[in-house]
């Protein structure tokens, strides 16, 4: 361990979307930029997404963060300070019989890779797209090549609805919603943002309970929970909000900014 890392004293794990990406202008906010700033002086500083935060349309806001470690695509990969500390692909049988089920029952699912969108019935996309932006400019490839693609995790677009219906055919999967229910991650049952940040935890030998973990959506559950310190957003799903610690503002409100203050970490 170095000396800088020596004298780090908790982890902050911050959820990118919602948590410090506001969709409404798609910026961070610069109450939480500045929160950042202080807290990096004395504290681990993590990313901890549903996105790979090294593909072309997340790296801008990697980049503009300055993470120490990053847990990407909901801890199926762990990055901390360049160095992989853990990495995992999905069985593929497992991911054939998702296909297979989305194919035959009109189901949108897939994911963003390498410049290309990779979606069994793509068209579903397109909506949700045409919806949130009015247009649809995605490189479309045959969901079935993702067979010989590594893949972490999926996508899947839809309401809740269709969301349970792929959890009772597939109990080796979650589907969290996203917090505006559009749509789910797909994630293998071991995978979580909370093993993610374990491991990171394990890498600077500091202590689950001195950790902090921010997040609005589903797939930031575990992590609120298990975290030293779980915080939902104001603008989160109800469900992370009954397991959170501490409830804040909504993004737009200086939520990550009034929480740190709250807790005199800043």
């Amino acid at each position: 361990m170095t000396q800088e890392n020596a004298v780090k004293k908790r982890i902050f794990s911050f959820d990118l979307d919602m948590t410090l990406l506001d969709h409404a202008t798609w910026e961070i906010p610069a109450s939480a930029m500045e929160t950042l700033e202080h807290l990096r002086k004395d504290s681990v500083i993590v990313i901890a997404s549903g996105r790979n935060m090294d593909h072309e349309m997340s790296s801008m806001y990697r980049d503009m963060i300055k993470p120490d470690a990053v847990i990407h695509m909901n801890g199926t990969k762990v990055v901390a300070e360049g160095n992989v500390l853990y990495e995992h692909l999905m069985d593929k049988e497992r991911l054939e019989r998702l296909l297979a089920y989305a194919d035959e029952n009109g189901i949108s699912i897939g994911i963003g890779t390498g410049g290309y969108d990779y979606y069994i019935h793509p068209e579903g996309v397109v909506r949700m797209d045409e919806l949130r932006w009015g247009v649809s400019e995605r490189n479309f490839r045959d969901g079935w090549e993702l067979m010989e693609l590594p893949v972490r995790t999926l996508v899947y677009i839809g309401g809740p609805d269709r969301a349970k219906e792929l959890e009772a055919h597939f109990p080796e999967f979650k589907f969290p919603m996203f917090s505006g229910k559009m749509g789910a991650d797909v994630v293998e049952k071991e995978a979580s943002k909370a093993e993610g940040l374990l491991r990171i935890c394990q890498h600077y030998g500091i202590s689950m309970k001195h950790t902090v973990a921010f997040g609005d959506s589903m797939n930031d559950y575990e992590v609120v929970q298990e975290a030293g310190t779980g915080i939902a957003m104001g603008n989160a799903v109800e469900e992370l909000k009954m397991v959170a610690d501490y409830v804040t503002d909504d993004i737009n409100r200086d939520g990550v900014w009034k929480a740190c203050r709250h807790f005199g970490w800043i």
